[in-house]
């Protein structure tokens, strides 16, 4: 499919946040389903797709990455995670439906559209890497319904500057 632009309203979240390698991102993603079971034990309701959002990259060392859960209203945390809020506004986003390993030619091919649109990224350069206000990967495929990964559906959103 081709990039649009789509606008966004704030969404809470309940999330996890790791530290990791590129090698390391597996440890994350292991704590999605212990957050999903979590809330339905709690009777939460869930309001969208899993997400994995990346704050801080530097992909020659470490990144600040979260796995989220959209939340349909506040919940009280006990335990790991945090509530947070992904900000409103428009954000370039992407569909992809393939494996999650071609992930990075995707985004690379959104980074490129955006640049050739003119567009500017909600994003600072720091010291440790390029800080991002909202850079998602939401994962709309339930795994345990399709085990064929190469039939799966990733939505990658990025906020764009306002």
């Amino acid at each position: 499919m081709e990039p649009t632009i789509v606008n966004r309203a704030e969404q809470l979240y309940l999330g996890r946040r790791e530290s990791i390698t590129m090698t390391e991102f597996a440890r994350v993603a292991d704590h999605l389903p212990t957050m999903f079971a979590d809330l339905a034990d709690r009777g939460v309701p869930v309001a969208g797709a899993p997400f994995f959002r990346y704050r801080v990259i530097d992909m020659s060392a470490e990144m600040l990455v979260e796995a989220g859960i959209p939340l349909a209203a506040p919940v009280e945390v006990d335990g790991p995670g945090f509530v947070g809020t992904l900000p409103a506004g428009r954000y370039a986003t992407l569909v992809h439906v393939g494996h999650p390993d071609e992930l990075m030619a995707v985004t690379a091919r959104l980074l490129g559209w955006a640049q050739d649109q003119g567009l500017a990224w909600d994003m600072r350069p720091t010291p440790t890497g390029e800080e991002w206000a909202c850079r998602l990967e939401m994962l709309m495929t339930n795994p345990a319904e399709q085990p064929d990964m190469h039939k799966w559906e990733t939505v990658l959103l990025f906020k764009l500057a306002d």
